[in-house]
């Protein structure tokens, strides 16, 4: 039987999203797991994977065209199936919805604006016709000298002042896509405004330029507000001494293949922190609070405009090792726009590190559903008074844990921070 795909909703507070890049076309043949489509949200590009094998029937969404979440995008259809049975699914699938995926902006350069009387196609027709408007075109420049590009492109083209004239599309037909944006080189930008002129004898105020928001700023903007506004913050630092975490990591570096970052340590400690003193590992859940018996771990990612926050699932089992190639990929993957969906979900705990960029002490806001950000800073010498009482210097790392009050009280913080700075002071903990 026919299976309607809808826009999926993994993502928590995201209402909509859009196809940046069908990466499959119909009469393809998928298994479950293959990537079908990178869709854009407010949070990030991410790739969505096929739960249902078949042959792909029909797109019902173009590029760059922005839907909400559970919009039917794509049909799916068994051996067997004959286009009665596709059109039936397609039918029953419009009539469980509330709204029908809107119209997209146009993807060529200009479109002659529709009567207004011009009727409503049926489900069916506008199935077919979006389908067929989905076809690659063979070129990215038509003749006409138009421009094949989605929506989404043609915005962050203006918003970086890039020719579109001068990319080389390699998606379908040639057609731009996002990757090739990034790609391209950015075009000097001119000031968006002129400081007003000053009195005669005074000095003049500074140029101004105001940038676009994007669509993930804007949500970066909403749920940090959110956050701050309506979870009850509450903040604790420690100073931790790091030399033996940075003669261990040296040690270990030496031979091995694969890197480890103080970044990697930190991550373990935070996971053995929370096994250590559970009450921290968990979550406000509205009427409830849940409690985790494993670990899984936000971490910061910056990108492009913005930052995700991916998650590692398990980091109680991995080594170091494990942790560091995880890492990696998730930054490597996130900067290219090919993060999952579902790796944005989930965890009771994020860790923000700003300390390869020199630091010395911040805090970070909560990212919820999660009771617990851990800021991290850079390890620098420092005065210290040793067990001895003498003064001495030490690599001393500061770090500030942020806490959800309704889940975490004073004293689970401070125990938690506690197991945490054990455990960055003495690393051998860590490998056994």
């Amino acid at each position: 039987m026919a299976t309607v795909v809808r826009m999926p909703a993994a993502l928590a507070q995201v209402t909509e999203g859009a196809i940046q890049t069908w990466l499959v076309e119909p009469g393809q043949s998928i298994a479950v797991g293959d990537l079908i489509a990178e869709i854009e949200t407010e949070k990030a590009v991410v790739e969505f994977a096929a739960e249902t094998a078949g042959t792909v029937a029909r797109l019902l969404v173009r590029e760059g065209q922005n839907v909400e979440v559970g919009t039917p995008i794509l049909v799916v259809a068994d051996a067997g199936d004959t286009d009665a049975d596709i059109d039936k699914a397609i039918a029953e699938a419009g009539a469980n919805t509330e709204s029908a995926p809107a119209e997209a902006a146009p993807t060529e350069a200009a479109v002659p604006e529709q009567p207004a009387s011009a009727p409503e196609p049926t489900a069916e027709e506008g199935a077919d016709r979006v389908a067929a408007e989905a076809t690659p075109t063979p070129s990215a420049e038509a003749p006409d000298g138009r421009i094949f590009a989605s929506p989404i492109v043609r915005r962050l083209a203006k918003e970086r002042g890039v020719d579109l004239a001068a990319v080389k599309g390699t998606g379908p037909g040639g057609r731009i896509t996002r990757r090739d944006l990034d790609a391209a080189p950015l075009a000097p930008q001119p000031l968006a405004g002129e400081a007003p002129k000053a009195p005669a004898g005074s000095r003049p105020a500074a140029a101004f330029e105001d940038v676009p928001l994007t669509g993930m700023r804007k949500a970066i903007a909403r749920r940090l507000t959110e956050s701050k506004s309506t979870v009850p913050h509450f903040y604790v630092t420690a100073h931790v001494k790091a030399d033996a975490l940075l003669a261990l990591r040296k040690q270990a570096n030496e031979s091995a293949e694969v890197k480890i970052s103080v970044n990697d340590f930190v991550i373990k400690a935070v996971a053995g922190a929370l096994l250590k003193v559970p009450a921290a590992n968990a979550i406000w859940n509205g009427d409830s609070i849940r409690r985790f018996t494993g670990v899984d771990i936000g971490v910061a990612i910056a990108i492009e405009n913005g930052l995700v926050t991916p998650v590692i699932r398990g980091v109680e089992r991995l080594s170091l090792t494990e942790i560091q190639r995880t890492v990696a990929d998730f930054a490597e993957r996130a900067r290219a726009g090919r993060i999952k969906l579902d790796e944005l979900e989930g965890g009771s705990f994020s860790v923000s590190n700003l300390g390869m960029y020199g630091v010395d002490e911040f805090s970070a806001i909560l990212n919820p559903p999660q009771s617990g950000i851990l800021a991290v800073s850079a390890a620098k010498p420092r005065p210290v008074v040793g067990d001895d009482g003498q003064l001495a210097v030490a690599n001393v790392m500061t770090v500030t844990l942020s806490a959800d009050h309704r889940v975490v009280d004073g004293a689970v913080a401070a125990e938690w921070m506690a197991a945490f700075v054990d455990l960055i002071e003495h690393p051998v903990k860590m490998l056994v």
